[in-house]
């Protein structure tokens, strides 16, 4: 039987074999969960096997990373960097048994980051990617034990500053990389980002193929997702050019760090490679664009992340090119 507590937790209380068997009892936050395992425990009746994991399962915590990993990680754009980082943790938590892990094992493990210099966004990332490991397992049935750090908050993280550059700033950087960058490529990356508000390595990415018809697309993105926006036929037929001149655009994100950097514009610390997707953004809805709209220019998985530039929003629905911060300048 599945019971809704006054808790709001899904208690399973049963007897796999009747009235004077074993009573059952075990709770979970959602009755999904409850019925997966009430399932399970039913499964191993059958054949005529114990059930209870908490006493069977002691597979280190690194175990289950692993198994994470080829169940999911894999097909991950940067899993081989997260399981780098869940090793990590594990490690420095001794390499537990995964179902004694406790709260404290991985706040101990905050505070010592904390003190290394560690982000809270990057520690934030790195609760969500231990809390992937035990409810991915439990979704799978790898696991049949509750996620033992899911009451773990997240740091609450102060509001970003999001720096944009004015009209005169943009014409001011654009100057500074005619005149001083002798990279071939940073100052049409610069302004495919201004007008389309791409990230910076999405631009690179291009290469003929992905310039047709008025429009670029954005393959390799952030979300998994391609995506294409369209630019004035002017950049367009420059873009085509360029890219049947060289081929690709090689890596030249250094060469606009030092630009901007001699341009004297001041911008928070770790902003760099992201102010010109900000400046487009922050332009389109200045100008009147739709957030929605914005959302899907920039491939944001989540309307939040292009909410931060709604303060600035006249909810007029605007296209791309006339709303770029480049237009006419």
């Amino acid at each position: 039987m599945i019971r809704k507590l006054p808790s709001g937790r899904w208690q399973v209380d049963l007897r796999t074999d009747g009235r004077g068997s074993k009573r059952i009892r075990k709770s979970f936050d959602s009755k999904a969960e409850a019925k997966r395992f009430e399932t399970f425990v039913m499964a191993k009746r059958a054949e005529g096997r114990e059930w209870n994991p908490s006493k069977a399962d002691n597979r280190t915590l690194k175990q289950l990373i692993k198994l994470w990993f080829n169940a999911k990680g894999v097909h991950l754009k940067d899993g081989e960097r997260r399981k780098r980082c869940l090793d990590a943790i594990a490690e420095f938590m001794g390499n537990p048994i995964a179902r004694t892990v406790t709260p404290s094992s991985f706040l101990a493990y905050r505070a010592h980051k904390i003190q290394k210099g560690a982000s809270k966004k990057t520690l934030n990332n790195h609760l969500g990617y231990l809390n992937a490991v035990y409810n991915q397992l439990n979704r799978l049935n790898e696991i049949h034990f509750d996620n033992p750090i899911r009451n773990v908050e997240m740091i609450r993280l102060d509001e970003r500053e999001l720096s944009w550059l004015t009209v005169e700033q943009i014409r001011h950087l654009l100057k500074t990389i005619e005149e001083f960058s002798q990279n071939p490529h940073v100052h049409l990356l610069t302004r495919i980002c201004l007008a389309t508000g791409a990230r910076w390595g999405e631009a690179e990415n291009l290469q003929l193929r992905h310039v047709q018809e008025g429009k670029l697309t954005f393959v390799n993105t952030k979300s998994g997702r391609s995506r294409s926006v369209p630019v004035s036929k002017d950049l367009f037929e420059e873009i085509r050019k360029h890219l049947k001149e060289h081929g690709t655009f090689s890596f030249s994100l250094s060469a606009f760090r030092r630009a901007l950097d001699k341009s004297g514009i001041p911008l928070p610390s770790g902003q760099a490679a992201h102010v010109l997707r900000h400046t487009f953004a922050s332009h389109f809805v200045m100008k009147g664009g739709d957030v929605l709209t914005l959302q899907k220019i920039l491939g944001h998985s989540s309307i939040t992340m292009t909410m931060r530039y709604s303060h600035l929003s006249e909810d007029h629905l605007v296209d791309a090119i006339r709303l770029s911060p480049i237009t006419n300048h």
